[in-house]
């Protein structure tokens, strides 16, 4: 195994801040997953809950759905896949890439109105998924039966290609697509990214180094289906020969049920997102675990491992447009800087990258100084599939500038500083986009997606944060002429929008917005009028220990005083990371640990609580002897 050192420190008159990674050659995908098949055809591939599926299985599997797709998908159609991480979702992938078509992950459940958005703008040619979660436009068409597995973790109940009755839009992937992923637009419309086989080879090469991967490892299928590295573990699974593991849906929830699920599946390398790892930071490391690498990104990561932690963490940083990540940091437990509580740094550029710290004007900055990251080489996605944003976003160096082979640098929007060594620190965005639970969130995208209902005249979005720096959104409202609408309402109107981490955490109707000098609305000055998450002391008068308990966190959790025990956790703004930190506290406050399950499966927060309650009560109550 080799691991990323930082380039030579550069000389006193070239100190400026550009780094190289080491050379790369861009390979193959499919074809190194194919040579699997054909060397060790009896090994295994995917491994779904009680059954275990060999690399000529899915081979097999693949073959048959493409055969069941026939000429009505081609090469360099955009199919949108609507399934969960399972083995339905590796067969769908492997028979894409072979016939050529270009693999669109939408997740299992896309809002309708957010498909229907990208079913308008782009070409899609079918849906691939269980024919229950397909918007309205997909259930009216043709649809196809396909042979995909129905067992196993997440599997879809039947899977269908669903071909829309009426017109597709018009934006195609561009030539040489392997796969093209949303990411968050301005407009209130997600924009898609395409990238190359080429491109995601160097990133797998360097993965599969950096972890060792190899046959007889079991690699997880851990990141969620619309989230771009989800592909890393997929794809360095089936080509390093390895075993892909599939994750239910709660282990994303709660950082208990990770480490045992880990544990019980004996996973050796495993790909998580920043805020579904920090809690397992924060207290000691878990034994038993296979696990040697775990590779996490999508957020700031605000501390390093401790000294007891087993595994190598790897803090990868990088955007869809560079292919899933473009950079890392490697930490094991002997660094003598193990269990610091700074952030740690976001590391060197991988083989193939070149990563530039530029002022405005698109010129490197000295070392030490902070600046804007620009990244080249041969990580670069195709573009976006809107040829002008591309132009804006994809630029040519500057002329006097040397950059060897370079010749497209993506604007990144992240403000970062780079060492004397050439190791790059995170320091936040230079835009409004922010990170909400790992995931890209443009304000504007949120804004536009309130403004669609009729209710609304308007709509600007902040950003709070708690003590410990964890982010959430709030949705200011104008309401439009009419009776004022609720603010739950409008909360599940835009659920069918956006994706799970943009739903803001509250809504405030407001009958104006302050301005700044330049006539621009004040967000800081706005952010600055709603109230602190707070928790809040109404309705709790004869609560019991443990809707006393509930009620409180989620209040501060959600920055929501109004929410009362009546309420349902989703629909006031719950999320998966939100629940993880709510299955936390009531564990350090108790000493009690409820599932994950229990929590999302109440019709209310008091159901929730009387689960605590009777947990405590268990505990509590004195065990007969011999019992």
């Amino acid at each position: 195994m080799t691991t990323l050192t930082p380039p030579p420190p550069a000389a006193a008159a070239d100190a400026v801040s550009i780094a190289h990674g080491p050379a790369a050659e861009p390979g193959a995908v499919l074809a190194r997953f194919e040579d699997r098949v054909r060397h060790a055809p009896h090994a295994p591939a995917v491994i779904d809950g009680t059954r275990t599926w060999t690399y000529q299985d899915l081979d097999t599997a693949a073959t048959r759905l493409a055969a069941a797709l026939g000429d009505r998908v081609r090469p360099g159609d955009l199919v949108g896949v609507c399934l969960d991480r399972s083995t339905a979702l590796v067969v769908t992938a492997v028979a894409l890439a072979r016939i050529g078509a270009v693999y669109l992950p939408l997740g299992p459940r896309p809002g309708a109105r957010r498909t229907q958005a990208v079913t308008e703008d782009l070409d899609v040619a079918c849906l691939i998924g269980d024919p229950a979660v397909l918007p309205e436009s997909h259930r009216a068409g043709e649809r196809v039966p396909l042979p995909l597995p129905t067992d196993g973790v997440n599997a879809p109940a039947e899977a269908v290609a669903a071909f829309a009755d009426g017109g597709r839009g018009t934006r195609r992937a561009p030539e040489g697509a392997l796969y093209a992923v949303l990411t968050s637009g301005s407009t209130g419309r997600p924009k898609a990214v395409a990238v190359a086989e080429a491109s995601l080879s160097v990133a797998l090469d360097w993965y599969r180094t950096e972890t060792g991967l190899a046959p007889g490892d079991r690699q997880s299928l851990l990141i969620g289906v619309a989230f771009d590295p989800h592909l890393l573990e997929l794809w360095g699974g089936l080509t390093a020969g390895a075993a892909l593991v599939p994750a239910p849906d709660d282990v994303r929830w709660d950082a208990h049920v990770l480490t045992d699920w880990w544990r019980e599946t004996a996973v050796t390398v495993s790909v998580a997102a920043t805020p579904t790892v920090e809690p397992l930071l924060d207290r000691p490391w878990p034994h038993g675990l296979s696990l040697r690498h775990l590779v996490v990104g999508g957020d700031r990561m605000r501390r390093r491992p401790g000294p007891d932690v087993t595994a190598t963490v790897h803090n990868a940083y990088g955007p869809a447009e560079a292919t899933v990540l473009a950079t890392a940091y490697a930490m094991r437990g002997a660094d003598a800087r193990a269990g610091d509580t700074a952030p740690p740094p976001i590391g060197v550029p991988l083989p193939g990258v070149t990563v530039v710290v530029t002022d405005e004007d698109g010129r490197p900055v000295a070392r030490g100084q902070d600046g804007e990251l620009r990244i080249g080489g041969h990580c670069l996605a195709l573009g976006y599939l809107d040829p002008e944003l591309t132009a804006r976003r994809f630029t040519a160096p500057p002329e006097d500038v040397r950059l060897p082979g370079v010749e497209r640098l993506y604007r990144t929007g992240d403000r970062v500083r780079m060492s004397a060594d050439g190791v790059l620190e995170f320091l936040g965005r230079l835009d409004d986009q922010v990170k909400i639970s790992g995931v890209r969130i443009e304000p504007a995208e949120v804004e536009a997606a309130f403004e669609q209902d009729a209710r609304v005249r308007s709509a600007v979005v902040t950003v709070q944060r708690d003590p410990a720096g964890h982010a959430r959104l709030v949705a200011h409202v104008r309401p439009a002429e009419g009776p004022e609408p609720e603010p739950a309402e409008l909360l599940a109107a835009v659920r069918a929008w956006l994706p799970e981490q943009a739903v803001p955490g509250a809504v405030r109707l407001v009958d104006g917005y302050p301005l700044d000098a330049n006539g621009k609305v004040d967000r800081a000055a706005l952010a600055a009028e709603s109230p602190a998450p707070t928790a809040a002391a109404d309705g709790l008068t004869g609560a019991t220990p443990g809707e006393r308990l509930v009620l409180t966190a989620v209040r501060d959790l959600l920055g929501r005083p109004a929410t009362t025990l009546g309420d349902n956790f989703t629909d006031v703004g719950g999320t998966s990371v939100v629940a993880a930190r709510l299955l936390a506290a009531v564990e350090r406050e108790t000493g009690v640990r409820p599932r994950a399950h229990e929590l999302l499966r109440s019709t209310d927060l008091r159901a929730f609580a009387a689960r605590i309650d009777t947990l405590l009560d268990q505990r509590r109550t004195p065990r007969p002897a011999g019992a």
